[in-house]
């Protein structure tokens, strides 16, 4: 289960990076490797952190799914800009696989608690945020915007279940996921920030 979620997951994220080229006017070239990027980026960084196989490069499949997902974004980005409401849910659907992933592969090199709950974030976001970097824009991440908590949050849950010894129950799963979901959506709705630096300072002055 996790393994196909974690495709689709490649797959949304892909589109998601095409799109972002797209509106910065990126070449078709450039938009598959923004696509590229956002989608397995993450991954990526997790791997090096681990010193293991970097798991795109051993899986025709993942690889595959890039570019599908590129393609798609290509070809129905006028339909896609004009359900950004929805492509939000597939994405944070995908934002809380990777952050489960995360936190199971940390796990796996038994390293101990922080270190995983930090590997499930740098799944979920490092793409994303190099996406950014490279569209010269301010990644999400550093935004007043919550953002990176809720998926501090849900991997903390996730490994709390594992230490109660029920994070083989497919149940774990989805609550850390609709945890994700909700907490991320409510974030939107209701405008929950953190505070900036400089708002912070002000308190003092």
């Amino acid at each position: 289960m996790l393994t196909l979620l974690d495709h689709i997951g490649v797959f949304v994220f892909a589109i998601s990076g095409m799109l972002t080229a797209a509106d910065r006017n990126l070449d078709i070239l450039g938009g598959y490797i923004i696509a590229f990027i956002t989608a397995l980026g993450g991954g990526t960084l997790r791997d090096l952190l681990l010193n293991v196989d970097i798991a795109w490069m051993g899986s025709v499949v993942q690889v595959s799914m890039v570019v599908a997902g590129g393609t798609f974004g290509i070809l129905f980005r006028s339909f896609l800009k004009k359900l950004r409401r929805t492509f939000f849910i597939f994405d944070t659907i995908g934002l809380a696989i990777f952050t489960i992933i995360g936190v199971q592969k940390g796990m796996a090199y038994e390293h101990f608690g922080l270190t995983v709950i930090f590997l499930g974030m740098i799944s979920a976001t490092f793409g994303g945020l190099t996406r950014d970097v490279l569209c010269n824009e301010i990644p999400l991440i550093f935004r007043k915007e919550i953002y990176a908590i809720p998926f501090l949050t849900s991997g903390s849950i996730y490994l709390l279940g594992d230490y109660l010894g029920y994070a083989s129950h497919l149940w774990m799963l989805w609550v850390c996921i609709l945890i994700i979901i909700l907490f991320r959506t409510f974030a939107v709705v209701f405008s929950w920030e953190l505070p900036l630096i400089r708002e912070i300072s002000k308190w003092n002055s």
